[in-house]
C-alpha cells in the first residue's frame, strides 16, 4: 500500500475524537492488507505529527494530543508481536524532560520513534540535571533525548553534556523543544549532538547515528 493512499486524515479524525474502535479497525485494516507494519508506521507518524502541529498552532487541545498519543501507543502495542521480525535492532535510547513538567512533545516523540520500530525508556519529565545524568550513566545509553519547555531549561542541556563527558560517557544527546525551534542554533550552543526538531526527525538523526557506528 502506498503512503499516499493512507487514509490518514480519516486516521487523525479518529484519534481527535478518542474513537479508539475506529482507529483500531482501520490499524487493522491496512496491516491485514499490506501483511507488512511499515504503512502503519507512516500512518501514526505523520498522523501524530499534524496534530503536534496543531497544537503548537492553538487549534487543538492538550487533551486531544495526550490521548492520540495514547491510542497509538495502545495500538503500536497490540500490534508489534505480529511483526515483530521489522523491528530494528536498537541502539540503548532513552527520552527525558529536563526540569520543566510539560510532557507533550515528549510524548509526541516518543510514540513516533514506537511507530518507527524503535524501542527506548522513558526517564519522565521534571528531572534535575544530576539525576538525568545518573540515570543515562546507570543505563549505558547510546543515545539520550532530551526534550525542554523553556529556555533556562534549554540552557542547562549544556550542563547535562559536560557532566556526562566528565564521567566518561560518550552518548549522543539530541536536544528538542520549543527553544530550539525558536533559535535553531541553540542545540551548537549547548553542546548537544543534534536538534531534534520533530519525531520524524529524530528518527532520521538516529539512523545516522546507528550508521555511523552507535
Amino acid at each position: 500500500m502506498e503512503a499516499i493512499n493512507l487514509p490518514i486524515k480519516d486516521f487523525q479524525t479518529a484519534l481527535l475524537q478518542i474513537d479508539r474502535i475506529k482507529a483500531a479497525e482501520m490499524f487493522k485494516s491496512i496491516y491485514l492488507k499490506a501483511e507488512s507494519f511499515e504503512p502503519l508506521e507512516h500512518l501514526i507518524m505523520e498522523s501524530l505529527e499534524r496534530i503536534g502541529v496543531g497544537w503548537e498552532e492553538g487549534q487543538l487541545s492538550l487533551s486531544q494530543v495526550y490521548m492520540s498519543g495514547v491510542i497509538c501507543e495502545e495500538l503500536i502495542e497490540n500490534h508489534k508481536p505480529k511483526c515483530e521480525s521489522s523491528y530494528k535492532k536498537n541502539p540503548k535510547i532513552a527520552i527525558a524532560v529536563l526540569q520543566d513538567h510539560h510532557a507533550l512533545g515528549k510524548r509526541i516523540v516518543y510514540s513516533v520513534l514506537k511507530a518507527g520500530g524503535y524501542d527506548l525508556v522513558d526517564f519522565g519529565q521534571g528531572l534535575s540535571v544530576e539525576k538525568i545524568v545518573e540515570k543515562t550513566i546507570e543505563a549505558e545509553l547510546d543515545i539520550l533525548l532530551i526534550s525542554t519547555l523553556m529556555l533556562p531549561s534549554a540552557l542547562k542541556v549544556k550542563t547535562v553534556v559536560e557532566s556526562l563527558r566528565k564521567n566518561g560517557s560518550s552518548v549522543k544527546i539530541v536536544a528538542g523543544g520549543a527553544p530550539f525551534r525558536l533559535d535553531s542554533s541553540l542545540w551548537q550552543k549547548v553542546n548537544a549532538d543534534a536538534d531534534g526538531k520533530n519525531g520524524a526527525h529524530v528518527i532520521q538523526i538516529i539512523e545516522k547515528f546507528v550508521e555511523e557506528g552507535r
